[in-house]
């Protein structure tokens, strides 16, 4: 199903079939709330809370397996079974989503969704979720944890990695200082972040310009008070604009791999086939 030009999720990169399956957890939906403009949380847990299991990474996320009608598999089989009884474009699809939150007391797993309308496939989902709907996904995965020698931090992301950067910034030691930009559409779309006090975070307004089409990250990025010492750098979204950071993290800053952790989520204009399929070529390679 095509994914909106618009962001299309709120994690990384997804796979419709992955080289190394992990086990599948299916969770019930408990709750859907509406947290800024365009992005609702579902609120997940019940039985198979038990089968979850997190790992440390600040940037966890999920692949979340949805059938051919749009919605998430049950879970009652297995992906392999799935695609045993059923054509190759009836298989089950994968999208990627940050784990917002985890509630060991609650037994409670929550994720964020980037909704425009009806485009794309797990955002409609998210905006009509119902109590008692299963919820099913593998991981999770991640890569990131903040790194306790850095100096200071540099984050930088749209609205379709803002879920992780909110982790991310969760995650900072408390007397981090440094510096947050997120792109969103405009001030309906903030939402309370919770950060050490020394980290500014500047939400940065694109108004009419097309997702995916603005500047406002990389000049933000470019004209940020570059602070002394050693940058650990968190940036990630729209393909594009990745790309246009990654030449001013590295060619003008002049900072080192280890130092960046830097990702694109979707492309502008892009279904999210083809953008997975692209990233195999060098157009759609980053790092």
């Amino acid at each position: 199903m095509p994914e909106s030009p618009t962001p299309p999720r709120s994690a990384g990169p997804t796979q419709d079939i992955p080289r190394r399956q992990r086990p599948l957890v299916t969770l019930e939906v408990l709750r859907r709330e509406q947290i800024s403009g365009h992005m609702v949380r579902v609120v997940a847990g019940g039985p198979g809370f038990d089968r979850f299991q997190p790992n440390s990474c600040a940037d966890a996320y999920c692949k979340i397996w949805f059938g051919p009608q749009g919605r998430p598999i049950d879970g009652s089989e297995d992906l392999e079974t799935l695609r045993s009884r059923s054509e190759r474009e009836h298989w089950p699809v994968s999208r990627t989503y940050t784990i917002r939150n985890v509630d060991h007391q609650a037994r409670e797993v929550s994720i964020d969704f980037v909704v425009h309308g009806d485009e794309g496939l797990a955002g409609p989902w998210a905006a009509s979720a119902q109590a008692g709907e299963p919820l099913t996904f593998s991981g999770p995965g991640g890569a990131f944890n903040p790194d306790p020698d850095a100096d200071w931090y540099l984050l930088a992301a749209d609205e379709s990695a803002l879920p992780a950067v909110a982790t991310v910034l969760r995650a900072l030691p408390q007397d981090a200082v440094g510096h947050a930009f997120v792109e969103v559409a405009g001030p309906q779309d903030q939402q309370p972040v919770e950060k050490p006090a020394g980290v500014e975070l500047t939400w940065l307004h694109r108004g009419d310009t097309p997702a995916g089409r603005s500047r406002l990250l990389t000049d933000a990025v470019s004209t940020v008070r570059w602070r002394d010492g050693a940058v650990q750098v968190f940036a990630h979204g729209e393909r594009e604009v990745m790309k246009s950071l990654r030449d001013v993290l590295f060619s003008h800053r002049g900072l080192e791999r280890r130092q960046v952790s830097l990702s694109g989520y979707w492309a502008a204009g892009r279904s999210e086939d083809v953008f997975q399929a692209e990233k195999r070529t060098p157009v759609g390679k980053i790092l």
